[in-house]
């Protein structure tokens, strides 16, 4: 397909009338050549306050380096970014996934705005991820995505640590298991440096799946954020745009029903979060693309889970590149038939191309061939049910139990959970529910690691269960389901349970259910009223207002 390099940026800068808006560009050091040539956008979340994305500038400065070598004007914008790992437990947390769509919105806005012709957005941490791809897929640019990288594993008592650590350690010390001065040593030695979260947790499972989209150079992702490696692949993307802007290739075209299920594919066989169906239904709301949340499951339960990685296996994201990287793991799934090789890649090439070029490191058991596949089918699961008519989601990694039936111990918020849980009022064989936390009614459907982390810390993680409209992080592990969808505060079945109710949960038949006869939910379900917001003003009663359920994606409308 034929497009003008310029395509966009000559209605901004060219010809007399455009004086004015050359005279800005040329106060901050453009020159008359510079906007003679195509204008780049290049997006990066950089914040001062997390190591997830404490990288970018520096990336940046790389990506623009090969976006000016092969012929372009790149020029830098900033945009937001809300840690959930700091952010956890608190208030602050339900502003993470707002933050996805401010971040997609604002790329949008300044995309449009400055009238650029490509862009490259740089991600990092967990909703700049998905916001990437949702941005592009509105602008019909040329454009890619370009993950900063994973930060390096801790080291504590001889053994690779991470955030994950630091999360069952607090559960570990409110059990006496280990004290005060331990865990603050397991704190100092967690997080030695810039990069997101280290394990296939959710910021590492969206960087794999943008690849597999095809809308991440295949490979790019794994180097790590401070690898010295790094330099020369922020450049490589540069010239990467460039050549795609000149091929006239833009990021929709890309994002086909068969690379949103190469996407689904990837978080399967790899043990991902379950974040990635939220995020993949978004994305894949923005390209057009139908896709509902049972093909999560279709698709996971024919796809096999190869990637040994944290929390449900073995090793970090770190460990993924020194055995060959996401191009191993493509080649692992193309060689069993369980991969789309025809999906097109930002590169020109084929994802199948692409795994051509994999390079595996002699002996490594990080990706393992089908044949010797961990489980034989991926790790994540949708439920239905009387109590999620919706569905909801659960991660199954290979070693969790696959039926659970207990007494339900009902609370309205994650900070009275996680009260009970370290409180030790949490016994063996009870069912956690935690609602009011999903999208509309956190709002901002916060994820419930500090719980589910003191509950595995305080060795009750096998004899649990616990579910809620809420979400959780990558780094959780155990029975955990989430995403119960209608939520409690629109009315779902979850606004209903009481305190004692028995509770089922089914993998293998894919049922959740509460144990009482169609005729009193009925009755349970007429009695009951709306909460009232809990914000009446504000970004967060904004997005309560126009957000949908977990089951469309957590999408605005």
């Amino acid at each position: 397909m034929t497009l003008d390099p310029r395509h966009r940026s000559h209605i901004l800068v060219d010809g007399p009338a455009r004086a004015p808006a050359r005279s800005y560009f040329k106060s901050i050091g453009l020159t008359s050549e510079d906007l003679r040539k195509p204008l780049v956008l290049v997006a990066h979340s950089w914040t001062g306050t997390m190591p997830c994305n404490f990288s970018q500038r520096a990336l940046a400065e790389s990506v623009m380096n090969g976006v000016r070598e092969a012929g372009g004007t790149p020029m830098e914008v900033n945009t937001i970014a809300i840690s959930d790992g700091i952010a956890m437990g608190t208030e602050g947390m339900k502003a993470s996934l707002i933050s996805r769509e401010v971040i997609a919105d604002s790329i949008e806005l300044c995309a449009i705005g400055y009238s650029f012709d490509a862009a490259i957005v740089i991600v990092g941490c967990d909703k700049t991820i998905p916001a990437g791809p949702m941005a592009l897929a509105r602008l019909g640019l040329p454009g890619l995505t370009l993950y900063s990288g994973s930060i390096d594993p801790g080291r504590y008592e001889g053994r690779d640590i991470t955030i994950q650590d630091v999360f069952e350690g607090v559960g570990q010390h409110a059990a006496g298991s280990i004290t005060e001065e331990q865990l603050t040593a397991i704190e100092d030695a967690a997080c030695p440096g810039a990069g997101a979260c280290g394990a296939q947790y959710t910021a590492n499972t969206m960087a794999m799946v943008t690849e597999f989209l095809g809308l991440a150079p295949l490979g790019s992702g794994s180097v790590g954020a401070t690898d010295p490696r790094k330099d020369a692949v922020g450049r490589e993307a540069g010239r990467t745009l460039m050549e795609m802007l000149g091929r006239g290739v833009r990021a929709g075209e890309i994002l086909t029903r068969e690379a949103i299920e190469n996407g689904i594919i990837c978080a399967a066989a790899t043990g991902g979060s379950t974040n990635a169906v939220l995020h993949l239904l978004a994305i894949a709301r923005e390209a057009g693309v139908s896709l509902s949340i049972d093909d999560f499951d279709r698709i996971s339960e024919q796809t096999p889970l190869i990637g040994d990685l944290r929390p449900g296996g073995r090793y970090v994201a770190l460990d993924v590149d020194r055995a060959g990287g996401t191009r191993l793991l493509a080649k692992r799934l193309l060689e069993a038939g369980k991969l789309h090789g025809d999906v097109m890649t930002v590169t020109g090439r084929t994802i199948a191309e692409e795994a051509a070029l994999a390079v595996e490191t002699p002996g490594q058991d990080v990706i393992l061939p089908v044949e010797k596949a961990l489980k034989p089918t991926g790790g994540l699961v949708i439920l239905h049910g009387n109590l999620a008519p919706a569905g909801c989601v659960v991660k199954v990694a290979g070693h969790e139990r696959l039926r659970h039936r207990g007494p339900a111990r009902v609370f309205e918020r994650e900070e009275d959970a996680f009260a009970a849980v370290a409180a030790k009022g949490i016994r063996s064989g009870d069912v956690v529910v935690i609602r009011n936390e999903g999208p509309k009614g956190g709002p901002g459907m916060r994820e419930m690691l500090g719980v589910t982390a003191a509950l595995v810390g305080e060795g009750l993680g096998g004899e649990v269960a616990l579910l809620t409209d809420g979400r959780f992080s990558g780094a959780t592990r155990g029975l955990m389901v989430g995403h119960v969808a209608p939520e409690a505060a629109v009315g779902g079945p979850i606004a209903v349970v009481q305190e004692g109710d028995t509770i089922s949960i089914d993998i293998e038949e894919r049922r959740l259910d509460i144990e009482i006869g169609e005729a009193q939910m009925q009755r349970r379900l007429a009695a009951w009223t709306a909460p009232a917001p809990r914000y009446t003003q504000g970004v967060f009663a904004k997005y309560a207002r126009s957000v949908s359920g977990a089951e469309e994606g957590a999408i605005t409308r």
